[in-house]
């Protein structure tokens, strides 16, 4: 049998265990509460391309079946594992306003200057005025412009029965403490890719693309945790 705690322990040991409590609830709330918008990118980014079965090469032909691409064809990604060199192109603005105005007014006014059995000077203060003015300006203004530019290799990762290629890339730079990423994905239509196996992004359908940074620079960047939880629970 184990032996009992006494009371004295049981109250020391209670702060400790209310602590590691508080502390784990502090972290599971800082992930929540910190959650970092994500991009619904293809993936994977990187493929493979398949296997191809050996095939018996006969030595001084000039044609192999297993590497076989026509000799007149400019080099464009085509199959599944190779590359594709996209440009990114990604400027837009919109700009929306309103204005409304709305001016209304009413005047009335009523009075008795006689009645019967009664007489005149009795209606020298018998009447009624009345005046209403309600006026309304309104007005509101929408603005939002994004401006995007680079360049990344992307991967065909599958290729469609209609030909399209479904690509995606991903691009990171280290330096010190600090990654810079950068990931694309979309769908590409053979025609649009111009000579250099290349193709803008304006021209690629269901473009994905996210820059993040990951590191120290990226979370002196953040508000902490407690701050956002005070942030959320204003009610202004």
């Amino acid at each position: 049998m184990k032996p009992a705690l006494d009371p004295a322990a049981r109250l020391t040991r209670t702060p400790v265990v209310l602590g590691l409590c508080l502390a784990a609830l502090a972290l599971s709330a800082c992930e929540t509460l910190n959650k970092t918008p994500k991009v619904e990118l293809v993936t994977p980014t990187s493929m493979r391309p398949p296997v191809a079965d050996v095939q018996p090469q006969a030595n001084g032909s000039i044609f192999q079946a297993v590497s076989y691409r026509p000799l007149f064809e400019d080099h464009r990604a085509r199959l599944v594992g190779d590359t594709i060199t996209v440009q990114i192109v990604e400027k837009i603005a919109a700009t929306q306003s309103s204005k409304s105005s709305i001016d209304r007014k009413g005047e009335i006014s009523a009075g008795i200057t006689a009645l019967p059995f009664l007489s005149p000077n009795s209606f020298n203060r018998a009447s009624a005025a009345g005046t209403s003015d309600n006026k309304f300006n309104g007005s509101g203004s929408t603005q939002n412009s994004n401006d995007f530019s680079g360049t990344i290799t992307a991967t065909v990762i599958e290729v469609l029965p209609n030909g399209h290629l479904i690509i995606a890339g991903e691009k990171q730079i280290g330096v010190n403490a600090s990654v810079d990423v950068l990931r694309f994905s979309g769908q590409v239509d053979p025609r649009a890719i111009v000579p250099g196996n290349s193709v803008p992004s304006a021209s690629i359908a269901n473009v994905r693309v996210e820059h993040r940074g990951r590191g120290a620079q990226a979370e002196a960047q953040r508000i902490g945790w407690l701050s956002r939880f005070f942030l959320n629970l204003m009610p202004i």
